[in-house]
């Protein structure tokens, strides 16, 4: 079994695709999991961030934290604009996850 670690920088939505929300996690389902059951007071329980819309995979946890940092401070356009490369439709990624 490999030692590696990964972690993951996503942006997930609410159901209007209005509200972005920017993170980093080292367990990618579980975060998923818990902006959608509400697990979690602040931002995302408030605006029911509940759609994975776009995700990084990095093996260095600095250079994740990096790139969180540099996509946070991004207008909602240059985010948009990231995930329509590869999500173009804004389809949740996580129902890849079942």
């Amino acid at each position: 079994m490999s030692n590696e670690k990964y972690y993951y920088v996503y942006i997930m939505s609410n159901w209007s695709n209005l509200v972005l929300y920017v993170g980093m996690t080292n367990n990618l389902h579980r975060r998923v999991y818990e902006h959608k059951n509400k697990q979690n007071n602040g931002f995302t329980k408030k605006y029911n961030i509940n759609k994975l819309l776009y995700y990084e995979v990095f093996q260095d946890i600095l250079l994740a934290i990096e790139r969180e940092k540099q996509i946070k401070k991004w207008s909602k356009k240059k985010k948009y604009n990231l995930m329509d490369n590869v999500n173009s439709e804004l389809r949740d990624l996580s129902d890849d996850f079942k």
